[in-house]
């Protein structure tokens, strides 16, 4: 004992002198330290959604890794009014809460004095406002009714409670809320407890979650409608029924039971993938009344845009669709993203992909009529146009500061991700991918993980190597597009097919090609009785394969079934060769043609006249994602290559000749019992041939529906039902366009009047329509006031920006309010703010105002200098195609 005690000393002063000091500590700009780690939370919120402020006391049970006389965390935006730090030994200290960094949200608790390392516990109680920017704690509004609401992803937690907001943190929560006792309140987990506490409030309890990040926790107030869904039946992975309910707005809440209905058929079809049980204790699904994102996989409380949920049964068909899909997606995060989640924000791939790429294969399971397949399809062809830039971002992504943050959330993660997991699925085998991705859940369930722990799993499953692993990640470590290049070679009696990758540039662009991935590449060729598929990895720069059985000559798919994340190249002759084969291609290598076509289009190897007569084919096909995919290359050509009026007419002529006739067939009402892909086609070629090529004949029968929607009713209000509900925004559009300042009139007054998410958007697509330059600037206006959510605002600056006019009218008002468009869509919009601004450009002209004004600015808004070197680049590639095409090829 004598020798002990001088020993303990001298560790407790060596402890000391080593001990972090706030003065001596840097402030992390990124990661937390991992010296201090949360162990726990008890959340507890007084909310008045009338009020304009919420009060909140946060408990934190931290873990010191080493002495310390501070902790570093995060908070934004809150009033804390006292700090209580209790040591290991019940010992109570006040603390003090100092706002180092607030912009970004980072904050320290000094606790006044040095603490060993131990589990300490920090009380914070604080006070903040609602937020009005979508983030955090926030407040919206529904026919008047206030309502409180979180959305806390990615980093926005810290306005609603001081914690450890970063994904690798994953705590339990305990979480109480005192709320008005005429309004109800829903959390992640199930309500166990409920107190009356006097003067018309009560406190209601709900049960610990299990451990999650500060991003998923997710709560509401207000006077919700809850309503019950069909009760969700045990199988073999869950032993107990899962309560399902639906929480919308007040009086909203019967318009639920469609996603309710399909809901059921969900989760079996997940837990039959994944073989594990949905893990939380309940199901909710909430329609927000304003919401930043399109939905949010909050576990437990799954939280969307409201019109994905409100359904009727004459509701647009690509609502239907959409609600289906987004559901998918949303409830795929269960697993991927809420029970594994990612480790750091650089692998944020590993939530949205997979819940991406898992959407896609419930929805063949449950609704094959959907078409998923072409839907990733067409998803990963665009996010190639964005992964064409040398501004792109990689999957996985570097993360230097909160904009890298903000900005992840894109076609990159999401479409990119979900096309590289399909391809090398598609290599592995679908079965053996699943044991790898069962493999994957079990082993980090309730934890987190890394790229390197799916791609080692996947691996294993696979019994591949090195080789595979390192294939794999050629595609998340950097950015860009393979371009496969094809030649077909007859010698010595075989066919024999070379191969050559480097990166796709579009015409202008400043990057290097010289890259090379471990490319899947699949291909289908002509053989006497048919076709064949034979695949290689390739992951040289050059490489070649040998088509066994070719008929002679040959025609080769070098995507066969599209499978693959690239892009390919053929001779002009070979190209040609395949697209008379477009009749026995499926659906889905006519997609990847029709792709190719375009990238040929737009790396300056075709002109705009073989552009067009390639993809002409295509227009015949009865599926309509097949249909429309020459629009993009035929809507670029239309808005920045014709000028003279041979020039239109001949394109007016090719449109028409295309489309008119499938159009006329379909009609401009939706037809009893029609499959939802008519709808859809319907209100694509309606918009197309009404408001782009603008055919007089058309844009008759849609001004008729306009026409009819705007007729006052008996008690004033406009009759939208008079219109076919997919065909509503177009048809108020063309009214807005022929008719002017009268129909602006009526759409500006209705909408404050109209709480239907889905009248609203047809409204709000009617005003963003309108191309009178005096009309557009009162609409814009107007996108500004209260009357017009923050989540809608975009809807009323897409329009009038056709032509460099358009965008000159549009630069100069968004200039004179921009410090009013920052102000109210705060911080999370700041990667779009560029491109809202000055997207749809086309000069360097145009590039540069966007540089000058943005020079100064880009800190102003997180993620804004990425969105502005996109725009920017988009904008120099599109003036060098506009340089580099000849429009006269149009009238070949």
């Amino acid at each position: 004992m004598r020798l002990v005690r001088p020993l303990l000393l001298t560790a407790l002063a060596a402890c000391c002198a080593t001990a972090l000091a706030a003065g001596a500590d840097p402030v992390p700009h990124g990661r937390l330290p991992g010296w201090a780690v949360p162990q726990s939370y008890q959340l507890a919120f007084k909310v008045d959604p009338r009020q304009a402020d919420f009060s909140g006391r946060t408990v934190i049970s931290v873990k010191l890794a080493q002495a310390s006389d501070h902790v570093w965390l995060h908070g934004s935006d809150l009033k804390v009014s006292k700090v209580v730090v209790t040591d290991a030994a019940g010992k109570h200290a006040a603390g003090k809460y100092v706002a180092v960094a607030p912009q970004e949200g980072v904050a320290r608790i000094d606790f006044g004095r040095t603490l060993k390392p131990q589990t300490i516990t920090l009380a914070i109680d604080y006070s903040a406002p609602l937020n009005q920017q979508l983030q955090g704690l926030y407040k919206v509004s529904h026919e008047g009714q206030p309502y409180a609401m979180t959305q806390m992803e990615p980093i926005s937690a810290r306005y609603a409670f001081p914690g450890f907001d970063e994904p690798g943190i994953k705590t339990p929560f305990d979480l109480t809320l005192t709320v008005p006792k005429d309004e109800n309140a829903v959390a992640n987990t199930a309500q166990v407890k409920e107190v009356d506490d006097g003067n018309g409030w009560k406190t209601l309890t709900f049960s610990q979650t299990k451990p999650l990040p500060t991003y998923l926790v997710a709560f509401g107030v207000g006077p919700w409608d809850i309503v019950n869904g069909p009760d969700i039946k045990p199988d073999d992975y869950r032993t107990t029924v899962l309560p399902l309910r639906g929480v919308a707005a007040k009086g909203e809440g019967h318009r639920m039971q469609h996603v309710l209905s399909e809901t059921p058929s969900i989760i079996h079809a997940l837990e039959d993938y994944y073989g594990f049980g949905y893990p939380w204790d309940k199901l909710d699904l909430l329609a927000a009344p304003d919401f930043s994102a399109g939905a949010m996989e909050n576990p437990g409380l799954v939280t969307f845009r409201d019109w994905l949920l409100l359904l009727d049964p004459d509701s647009p068909a690509q609502y239907v669709r959409g609600s289906f899909n987004v559901t998918a997606h949303e409830l795929a995060h269960q697993w991927t993203g809420d029970t594994v989640t990612t480790a750091w924000w650089n692998d944020i791939w590993l939530n949205e992909a997979f819940a991406t790429w898992m959407q896609q294969k419930v929805t063949m399971k449950v609704h094959p009529e959907y078409r998923a397949d072409l839907d990733r399809i067409r998803g990963a062809q665009g996010a190639m146009n964005n992964d064409s830039l040398v501004s792109a971002r990689k999957i996985r992504q570097e993360i230097t500061g909160n904009g890298d943050i903000m900005t992840a959330f894109d076609g990159i993660t999401y479409q990119k991700g979900a096309a590289v997991l399909g391809m090398f699925e598609n290599y592995v085998t679908p079965a053996v991918f699943q044991q790898g991705m069962r493999a994957y859940i079990q082993a980090h369930k309730f934890g987190n993980a890394t790229a390197d722990d799916l791609v080692d799993s996947i691996a294993q499953a696979a019994d591949k190597g090195a080789d595979f692993k390192n294939a794999f990640k050629s595609f998340l470590n950097q950015s860009g597009v393979p371009y496969v290049q094809t030649k077909l070679e007859q010698k010595d009696g075989q066919t024999i097919l070379h191969l050559s990758q480097s990166r796709y540039l579009p015409v202008g662009s400043t990057g290097d090609s010289a890259r090379v991935w471990g490319v899947p590449v699949c291909v289908r060729y002509g053989t006497a009785d048919g076709s064949k598929v034979s695949c290689e990895m390739l992951d040289k720069a050059q490489g070649s394969m040998v088509l066994a059985g070719a008929s002679n000559p040959t025609w080769v798919m070098p995507n066969a079934g599209a499978q693959g994340y690239y892009r390919f190249g053929m001779t002009k002759a070979d190209l040609a060769s395949l697209g008379k084969q477009i009749g026995s291609l499926a659906d889905t290598e006519q997609l990847a043609y029709a792709d190719a076509v375009s990238a040929s289009f737009r790396h300056g190897d075709i002109d705009a006249g073989d552009a067009l007569a390639a993809l002409k084919p295509l227009a015949a096909s009865k599926t309509n994602e097949v249909a429309t995919a020459p629009l993009g290359t035929f809507g670029w050509i239309w808005s920045n290559l014709a000028s003279t009026d041979a020039q239109r007419a001949k394109l007016t002529a090719w449109a028409k000749d295309a489309y008119l006739p499938r159009l006329e067939s379909l009609g401009y009402r939706r037809k009893a019992g029609e499959a939802d892909g008519d709808s859809l086609m319907r209100r694509t070629l309606a918009e197309f041939l009404g408001m782009d090529v603008k055919l007089p004949a058309v844009r008759a029968e849609l001004l008729k529906q306009g026409d009819a929607a705007l007729k006052p009713k008996a008690d004033g209000r406009l009759d939208l039902a008079a219109a076919d509900p997919d065909l509503l925004g177009v048809a108020l559009g063309v009214a807005a366009q022929e008719h002017g300042k009268p129909v602006v009139d009526a759409l500006i007054a209705e909408l404050p009047k109209t709480s239907d998410p889905a009248l609203r958007n047809a409204i709000l697509g009617g005003l963003g329509s309108v191309d009178d330059v005096t009309q557009v600037e009162r609409i814009r206006n107007f996108a500004l006031s209260k009357d017009v959510k923050v989540g809608e605002m975009a809807a009323l600056f897409r329009g009038g920006r056709d032509t460099r006019a358009e965008r000159d009218g549009m630069w100069k008002w968004a200039v004179a309010h921009y410090d009013q468009i920052l102000a109210r869509t705060g911080s999370f919009a700041g990667g779009r703010l560029p491109g809202l601004m000055g997207g749809g450009g086309c000069s360097k002209a145009e590039a540069d105002r966007l540089q000058a004004f943005f020079k100064d600015r880009v800190n102003q808004a997180p993620g804004a200098a990425r969105g502005l070197a996109q725009t920017t680049e988009s904008t120099l590639l599109c003036s060098a195609l506009k340089q580099k095409q000849d429009a006269a090829a149009i009238l070949r």
